[in-house]
Formats: structure tokens, C-alpha cells, sequence
């Protein structure tokens, strides 16, 4: 089965999110020039709404991130800069026009002038377009705009591993995701790299799950692969002694375990009613859902937890289906058993 394109919306991806919270970063690695320009003393907002007006028909399908941004720049004035990122994008003819398009209705709704800035993710290598244009009748219309290439990045794999800046490990996950290809093994073994690097940089919690997220939306792996890997960072986590809830914890639970538990929830309840029906009695559906409910949950607190006493197990099995879910939602935040049940 090919795992190589993420399902999530194109809107909603990790890239978009890792741009916006790393905004000045992602300048600095892929745009270094206009970053130089940009007084970042002064924060820069995102104008999410203003976009939303001028960008209504981007098409389904195509992995897109577009971010309008306000900045300020060292000369003491304001500007805006467009930011497009193409995301496992292909070869579009249309691409160059796309972008010109949309400067010109930014700047015809709001006399404005916007920098254009594209990065790209497709795996062509010769399609690297800059600039759209015409002329007619000694008129000229048209635009430039810089264009990073992910795939430019090729030759240097180590010096990205080396570098600082978070951007440098979201394009050698971009980098890893294509040369493994149809080779679970070796993807693994990258993705693990990537994963230990995010903690020899000693970054804060929330950067390690922001960036985790990138590269596991990038790197997709088999279901028993990313078992394998999740162990080996829970692990890890211990050695380096995170606070609370480690960061690969928090981003599973976020990521699959809170999907798991509704899906188990949705299967207690599925099972209850069958069971119901076939027995004809109400005992069964409630009993059918506090069985998926309760067998989940002592699985999240065992992977968070360790081990648990049998105190909990039984504290478990006779729990009601409320009070499963209530604590439930303290397995994420929780430094302790005691800390779940002790208002349960």
C-alpha cells in the first residue's frame, strides 16, 4: 500500500502551521535576502481574512499553502508578502499565471504592493518557473518572484542535518520522503534520524511536536514501522527526561490516541447496540460500550504510565462510560495516576 500522500486538507497541513508559528525562520532559511529586510523587532501579523477574499478558487487536490503576511521593514514601513507553498505538488503550466493573479488582485483590492515568494515540492527537476508575463502593442505586463526549490536541496542532505534552523529538517524530510520511496525500512531509519536530531537540539516541547508533526506527515510509514518508531522515541524521551507528558506523547495522543479512543468509544457503543439487539436488552449496549471504553483507556494509561496495579484494572472495569470519558481527558495533561482518578 502507498503511503506517500497525506490525506489531510490542503489547507490544514503541517506546513502551514510550522510557517506560521516559525514565520521568521522560515524566511531566514528559504528567503534569506527579504529576511534581511524585515525588521523583526516589530511582529508581523498574518492576514488570514484578506487572503480569504482574494483566494477562492484554489483548486481541490493540489497540496497548497498560502499565507498573507504583514511585515515591517527596517526603513520603517509596512509591507505585505505572499507566501505560497506548493506541497507535494506536480509540474503545473498554469502555476506562474496562478500566482501573478493572485498579486494583482491583492493589490487591485487593497493598493498594496506584495512580494510574491513560492516554494516548491514537486519532483521535477527542470520545472523551477520565476516569473509570468505578456506583452502587446508595447505594453508589458508581468511579474517575478523568487522560487526555492526543495529538490535543489539534493546534494546536501548532511549540511541540512547540521543545520540550526527548523526548516533545514523539514526539507530533508521532504528530501528522505522522496529518496525512500517504496522502501519502508530505509524510511524508517531516516525518520528515526530526523526524530533524534529534534532532541540533540534541545528545542522546547511544542517545537519538537510542531516540527515531529512536518516530518510525520511527509515520511508515512506502515503501521507496525511507526509502532516500532513511537517506541523508540518513547524511550528516548525517558532517557533525556521530558516534564509531564513528553512531547512524541502528547503529539500521539493529538495525532491518533484521542482518534483512537472516539473510534473505540464509536465501537463500544456499535457493540452495545448489536448486542442489545440480539439479546434484546438495554444491559447490553451500555455494557458493550464501558467494555470498548474502558479497554482503550487502560491502554493509553499502560503506554503512558507503565504498567498498571490491578487496583486501576479493577477501578476500570466497574467505572460507568462518564467516568471513563472524564478521565480520559486528563491522560493527556496527567503527571500521575493519582492525578487522573483522584476527582474521578
Amino acid at each position: 500500500m502507498d503511503n506517500e500522500a497525506p490525506a489531510s486538507d490542503d489547507y490544514d497541513t503541517p506546513w502551514k502551521d510550522a510557517i506560521t508559528r516559525y514565520f521568521p525562520e522560515f524566511m531566514a532559511f528559504y528567503f534569506p535576502l527579504a529576511h534581511a529586510e524585515i525588521d523583526w523587532q516589530q511582529a508581523h501579523v498574518f492576514l488570514d481574512q484578506e487572503l480569504a477574499q482574494i483566494v477562492q478558487d484554489a483548486e481541490l487536490g493540489k497540496r497548497l499553502v498560502d499565507r498573507l503576511v504583514q511585515v515591517s521593514t527596517r526603513d520603517g514601513g509596512e509591507q505585505w508578502v505572499y507566501i505560497h507553498v506548493e506541497v507535494q505538488g506536480q509540474h503545473d503550466a498554469n502555476f506562474p499565471e496562478r500566482l501573478f493573479t493572485y498579486n494583482y488582485r491583492l493589490y487591485d483590492r487593497y493598493r498594496r504592493p506584495v512580494a510574491t515568494l513560492a516554494v516548491l515540492a514537486d519532483d521535477g527537476e527542470n520545472w523551477k518557473p520565476t516569473h509570468f508575463g505578456y506583452r502587446l502593442f508595447g505594453c508589458e505586463m508581468g511579474i517575478r518572484f523568487p522560487t526555492v526549490k526543495l529538490l535543489d536541496y539534493a546534494d546536501q542532505v548532511e549540511a541540512l542535518l547540521a543545520d540550526t534552523n527548523p526548516f533545514a529538517l523539514v526539507t530533508a524530510a521532504h528530501l528522505f520522503t522522496r529518496k525512500t520511496k517504496g522502501d519502508p525500512e530505509q524510511r524508517y531509519a531516516a525518520k528515526w534520524r530526523l526524530a533524534k536530531l529534534l532532541y540533540e537540539r534541545n528545542w522546547d516541547k511544542q517545537r519538537i511536536i510542531d516540527l515531529f508533526s512536518v516530518i510525520d506527515w511527509l515520511m508515512r510509514l506502515p503501521t507496525e514501522l511507526e509502532k516500532r518508531l513511537m517506541d523508540e522515541v518513547y524511550t528516548l524521551e525517558r532517557n533525556v527526561t521530558m516534564p509531564y507528558v513528553t512531547s512524541a506523547e502528547r503529539f500521539g495522543i493529538e495525532k491518533g490516541l484521542q482518534q483512537g479512543l472516539q473510534q473505540g468509544f464509536q465501537q463500544g457503543r456499535q457493540e452495545g447496540r448489536q448486542e442489545g439487539r440480539q439479546e434484546g436488552r438495554q444491559e447490553g449496549r451500555q455494557e458493550g460500550r464501558q467494555e470498548g471504553e474502558a479497554a482503550l483507556l487502560q491502554s493509553l494509561l499502560a503506554r503512558r504510565f507503565g504498567a498498571l496495579p490491578d487496583s486501576v484494572r479493577i477501578r476500570l472495569d466497574g467505572a460507568t462510560v462518564e467516568q471513563l470519558e472524564s478521565w480520559a481527558i486528563k491522560v493527556l495533561d496527567a503527571r500521575s495516576l493519582d492525578e487522573i482518578f483522584d476527582q474521578g
